[in-house]
């Protein structure tokens, strides 16, 4: 009764992280692409707080499992997108230093999670990309920009390679569910 009771714990957990993920993921991505400023920040709440959730409990699952540094990662990706979440309710050019700051933050992230070969190349490949660009986003505005969280090109093109890297942990989840 205990495995049975482990195993269905163990899978509440993956659902949970797998929604925080593909709520993250989907609200980043249409919030930026809302040009309406209160439903942008709306969106960009739920997209912080799901990725927060989701990124803390894969910090635990992978700790758990002896994966180190993959979970220390997720951990730091989970105090990126708090970092983040606090410019969510400001202006853009308000938000430009918190979202500079967790931009850095996600860099390392990215990079503790991808190198691993925990998951999928593709996905590990996506997660390389996204640090590589959000290094420049995160160094530009460092270096005293203000390069607002819709700049185009960059951190705009950014997004699409971070959305493929969730996509690959929330691949990984439901092959191992």
């Amino acid at each position: 009764m205990g495995e049975a009771n482990e195993a269905g714990r163990r899978n509440a957990e993956n659902v949970i992280a797998m929604v925080g993920l593909a709520i993250g993921g989907l609200f980043g991505m249409l919030g930026t692409f809302l040009a309406e400023r209160n439903l942008q920040a709306a969106c960009w709440a739920i997209d912080g707080v799901g990725l927060i959730v989701a990124a803390v409990i894969l910090a635990l699952k992978y700790f758990r499992r002896g994966k180190d540094l993959v979970a220390a990662g997720f951990l730091v990706f989970s105090i990126a997108s708090g970092v983040m979440l606090t410019g969510t309710a400001t202006t853009l050019a308000a938000s430009v230093p918190s979202f500079g700051a967790g931009a850095a933050l996600w860099v390392v992230a990215l990079l503790m999670v991808s190198i691993p070969g925990e998951f999928a190349p593709w996905a590990r490949l996506a997660g390389v990309i996204a640090s590589v660009l959000f290094t420049i986003v995160s160094a530009r505005i460092f270096w005293g920009e203000q390069v607002l969280p819709t700049a185009l090109p960059l951190p705009y093109f950014a997004y699409p390679f971070l959305f493929l890297a969730i996509v690959g942990w929330i691949w990984k989840l439901l092959r191992y569910s």
